[in-house]
């Protein structure tokens, strides 16, 4: 019996593991979704805005190392996913969009919602064809998914409204090849690599998310060498815990440890990390660096040894050409460092600060009304999260405190829209993650801008019953952009949000809601959140002048924020 357009699309999807499809139903897409709706294995997950559908889509790629998969209607329907779709390409995560279309005879006529999808999706995809004739399928479809995988993005695939419910002539069923070569540069290259390290006295790591496969391989090469291991944000999930060579982070949410063991070494190994803020990179620096994509060697700092190649395989193959480094002096020193900022970090954490005469100093300045400080709740959600919870965060100073106070041992994992930089990503988000891992324990770091911002899909936490937990810093600001703003010598305009009871308004979704205004009821509502079953949104009320100190603070921004406080302070 022949098939359907729509039902090849979904029998391949099954095939290919695909257990959950996010989006807005309408009526190009009508048949999709009924085939969506008939076949076992295969659930549709109904958002209430197709940006979230993509973001969820997102997520559960990069959790789960596979195919996301999401779907927007003719015109605007098509048109929401695009941010969604923008971080996961900027995440290099495949996800394949399903989008509808006018009826085929109607293409180009300016018809009703018409959109031109594969103009709209030229910058954001890998692959985009719109389906003209049955009998493109199954190798259009093909395309696509082999584009998305193989070169980790976004591949669009419009089906005209009229095209989805036509049977095939020809009905094969769809084949895919996706194995993914693994791949490490040759001999002389290597011995190039190690001839400079061997040189260098003090030999600093930069890992990235690229390496997180390498675990093992990474830190033999940083025991070998004796060398701090700064992480960036994305490293964070897999060798920030059980790790004796790891500083933290560098850039603007990064410490002053991180910072030292960069600018204080005279070699770099770069693996995995296209870590993109130029200023903060060593000077006068020899550089090595190791990456799958040829294109990234050298972009954001010169370059020494570019090997193109997998971190694990590479490291595998330099290894045994590495002198063993006795001296330990440069590790050691970064390592002090750390230690003795993460203790002046607990300290701000500890809601007994407050009382102590440090703490009352920096309360007259910051703090008058004794409000909650976010580190303080980040530390909480860290003490009582699950040892193998799943985090996401969104976009701004809720990143910050997760990225100080959150550690990512015992198998934790963590996502957010840390390319892109998007807002509300961190609530769409933890909906993926929640319908990928089910039985895991799901913990959104939301801002109160970026949670209002798709405050509509908590309705879709609610429909589903996902036992998500929304922990939302409510700074009534834009924080970040505050802070942007301060130390750069403006006075803060346009950050301020008028902010409804968050915990109020989950209450009437449906959702469990808890308040938390003083800092004596800190802990004991964390603690409830996590212990409450189901979907729990807890709107803690923080302090709005609380300051995020850099890793290297420059004269120019103390100065700066000065000047914005007494612009403030004065009409």
């Amino acid at each position: 019996m022949a098939r359907t357009v729509a039902h090849v699309i979904v029998d391949a999807l099954k095939d290919l593991g695909v257990e959950h499809v996010f989006g807005v139903v309408g009526d190009a897409l009508n048949p999709v979704t009924d085939a969506i709706r008939t076949t076992d294995g295969v659930s549709w997950v109904g958002c209430r805005h197709e940006e979230a559908a993509a973001f969820a889509a997102g997520a559960r790629s990069q959790l789960s190392g596979t195919l996301g998969v999401c779907m927007g209607t003719v015109g605007p329907g098509s048109v929401h996913l695009l941010n969604g779709l923008y971080d996961a390409a900027k995440s290099r995560t495949p996800v394949l969009a399903i989008c509808g279309q006018v009826p085929l005879a109607e293409i180009g006529s300016d018809y009703f919602q018409e959109v031109d999808n594969d103009l709209l999706f030229r910058d954001v995809a890998v692959y985009r064809a719109t389906v003209t004739s049955p009998d493109q399928m199954p190798r259009m479809l093909e395309s696509a998914v082999r584009a998305a995988v193989s070169q980790g993005g976004v591949a669009v695939l419009t089906v005209p409204g009229d095209l989805g419910d036509q049977e095939l002539t020809d009905d094969r069923p769809a084949r895919f090849a996706l194995d993914r070569a693994v791949t490490r540069p040759d001999d002389p290259a290597l011995a190039a690599a190690a001839e400079l390290l061997n040189a260098a006295s003090r030999v600093t790591l930069l890992v990235g998310r690229g390496a997180r496969d390498a675990r093992t391989e990474v830190l033999r090469a940083a025991e070998q060498l004796s060398a701090p291991m700064v992480l960036t944000l994305k490293a964070k999930e897999g060798f920030e815990g059980d790790n004796p060579f790891q500083v933290g982070q560098t850039g603007l949410i990064g410490n002053p440890a991180a910072a030292h063991a960069l600018d204080s070494g005279d070699a770099l190994l770069m693996l995995g990390t296209d870590f993109p803020y130029r200023d903060w990179y060593p000077k006068d620096c020899k550089v090595v660096q190791i990456d799958t994509r040829e294109d990234h060697l050298g972009r954001r700092v010169p370059v020494d040894v570019g090997l193109a190649g997998d971190v694990g395989a590479t490291l595998r193959a330099l290894l045994p050409l590495l002198a063993e480094v006795a001296d330990r002096a440069h590790l050691d020193e970064a390592r002090e460092k750390f230690a003795h900022w993460q203790e002046g970090q607990q300290r701000l954490a500890d809601p007994a600060h407050e009382h102590r005469w440090t703490g009352r100093l920096r309360a007259a300045l910051d703090n008058r009304d004794h409000q909650i400080r976010p580190e303080a709740l980040a530390a909480a959600v860290d003490r009582y999260a699950a040892e193998d919870a799943v985090f996401t965060s969104d976009t701004g100073m809720a990143t910050v405190w997760l990225s100080r106070f959150v550690t990512m041992g015992g198998g934790r994992r963590l996502i957010g829209s840390y390319n892109l930089g998007s807002m509300a990503n961190a609530m769409p988000q933890a909906l993926g993650a929640q319908l990928w891992a089910p039985d895991r324990q799901v913990v959104a770091f939301c801002g109160d801008g970026g949670l209002s911002m798709l405050l509509g899909d908590l309705m879709t936490i609610k429909t589903y019953r996902l036992p998500v937990k929304l922990v939302v810093f409510d700074n009534r600001r834009l924080g970040m952009v505050k802070l942007e703003q301060e130390q750069a010598g403006l006075p803060e305009f346009g950050t301020e949000l008028d902010n409804p009871d968050f915990a109020a308004v989950a209450t009437a979704l449906g959702i469990t809601g808890i308040r938390v205004t003083d800092p004596e009821d800190l802990h004991d509502s964390v603690r409830r959140a996590f212990e409450t079953p189901g979907p729990v949104l807890l709107d803690v009320l923080t302090n709005p002048e609380e300051v995020a100190v850099p890793g290297k603070p420059t004269v120019s921004q103390g100065w700066g924020y000065a000047i914005a406080k007494v612009k403030e302070i004065l009409p």
